[in-house]
């Protein structure tokens, strides 16, 4: 087991492994970086729905992390070990608690609130770490599941 912190704004992987796409973003840049992450994701093997999914739900990270976490924020894309991986931080206030462990479906009729909850349903695994200095979440998809439903359980 490695010592780095996979939630870590420095690391890019736990195992050290190079990015796919290492990028910092504003609002004018995450339609730019959305394709750039489509398009390293498909060549890792992702692909059809699966790769709808991961892509719709990095472009709800960012699109947090423009609107909630100070306009601004940086993005790692890797895989190893048969799961692509993307870390999207921001240095907004924070996410609290209440918020992070509320799993329920937003309500329709509210207009905001869905990005979090969209990005946990359209990965396979997604961790948050938030706080005072800004909020990294890190989610994934198996690539041996690719062409396949996302697991359940």
């Amino acid at each position: 087991m490695s010592d780095i912190d996979p939630l870590a704004r420095t690391a890019v992987a736990p195992d050290g492994t190079p990015p796919l796409l290492a990028e910092t973003f504003d609002a004018d840049r995450v339609t730019e970086i959305r394709h750039a992450v489509a398009a390293r994701s498909e060549a890792t093997g992702l692909q059809g729905a699966r790769l709808d999914d991961f892509v719709l739900a990095v472009n709800e990270l960012m699109t947090n992390a423009v609107r909630h976490g100070g306009g601004q924020g940086w993005l790692r894309l890797w895989s190893t070990g048969g799961t692509l991986y993307c870390l999207v931080s921001d240095t907004g206030a924070g996410i609290g608690t209440e918020r992070l462990d509320d799993r329920r479906r937003p309500l329709p009729e509210i207009a905001g609130g869905w990005g979090l909850w969209l990005a946990r349903q359209l990965s396979d695994e997604m961790l948050v770490d938030s706080g005072p200095a800004g909020t990294t979440v890190r989610i994934s998809a198996h690539l041996d599941a690719a062409g396949s439903e996302r697991p359940t359980g």
